[in-house]
């Protein structure tokens, strides 16, 4: 079998896409047009790939007893690459593949250095966080079942009940969905109050760190990289938010964004307010960015 290489570029910036193994060239282009339509729902984050050179690998799995689309997916950084690894269902189909959110929560992982065990809650919260932003802005998912799902993932989170504190809890298993899902809740806070009181958001500043400082063969602290964020212009959000939510045992609370949000919980329901502020600052958030292509 012939892998297929393709790549996608804006100048210097370059992402290699191979398809390792896949059965005829007809099934290659499959994988390389869904491929190309997850990295371009990762560019609505600010217009731009994050890393000057990265490349994605996609070897197809026989169907066993995880019927997922994309039974897993990892990045991986060794030496001067960075990777992303999917491993995709031979016979997975181009609809299940566009409903399925790893590939986009991988690609979300290119966005920050290697962070090491004690900063894992914070890099797979971020890719969690934007698992179903980016799908939505991109519109591989409507907004509102975004908000749905984010909701459904923060509630799986909650359900794992206290523990250890965030910073200490590295690769604990059993602490899986709080580690994702505790994360992702600290950037939506950090996302919500540069929106709401500075005029900026996640995606600005993310954007400007990756202009002038993202390396993704680096390995920082977690404070190191909040700090980083805030020299970016994060105006001091991200580290006051990071003292908070990393000595926590529990799962953080949401209300005040929520309430910034217009988001309610009825009986596991989630109900989105038709108030105008709160709809505007939804809407933002699902919405790629002006200069994203």
């Amino acid at each position: 079998m012939r892998e297929d290489i393709r790549e996608f570029g804006d100048g210097a910036r370059r992402l290699r896409v191979t398809v390792e193994n896949a059965a005829d060239p007809v099934r290659a282009a499959l994988l390389q047009t869904w491929l190309e339509e997850c990295v371009r729902a990762a560019l609505t984050a600010f217009g731009h790939l994050p890393l000057e050179r990265a490349q994605v690998r996609i070897r197809e799995v026989p169907p066993g007893r995880d019927r997922s689309p994309v039974p897993w997916g990892q990045t991986r950084r060794d030496g001067d690459e960075v990777a992303v690894l999917l491993f995709v269902r031979a016979d997975a189909g181009l609809d299940e593949l566009r409903a399925d959110w790893t590939a986009v929560h991988e690609l979300a992982h290119l966005f920050h250095p290697f962070l090491g065990d004690d900063g894992r809650w914070l890099a797979e919260g971020l890719a969690s966080y934007y698992q179903n932003v980016l799908r939505a802005r991109a519109g591989l998912l409507g907004a509102d079942e975004a908000w749905r799902r984010l909701e459904a993932g923060f509630a799986r989170g909650r359900r794992v009940g206290p523990g250890a504190r965030m910073d200490a809890i590295g690769r604990d298993r059993g602490s899986t969905m709080r580690v994702y899902w505790a994360g992702a809740a600290y950037w939506l806070d950090a996302d919500v109050i540069l929106r709401r009181d500075h005029g900026s958001s996640l995606d600005r500043v993310l954007a400007r760190y990756a202009r002038c400082c993202l390396d993704g063969q680096a390995e920082m602290s977690a404070q190191q990289f909040v700090a980083a964020l805030d020299r970016a212009g994060g105006e001091g959000v991200f580290a006051r938010l990071y003292r908070r939510h990393a000595a926590l045992r529990e799962f953080p609370s949401q209300a005040a964004s929520y309430r910034a949000l217009g988001l309610e919980v009825e009986d596991g329901r989630l109900r989105l307010s038709p108030r105008a502020d709160a709809a505007r600052l939804r809407a933002a958030i699902m919405r790629a960015p002006a200069a994203a292509p």
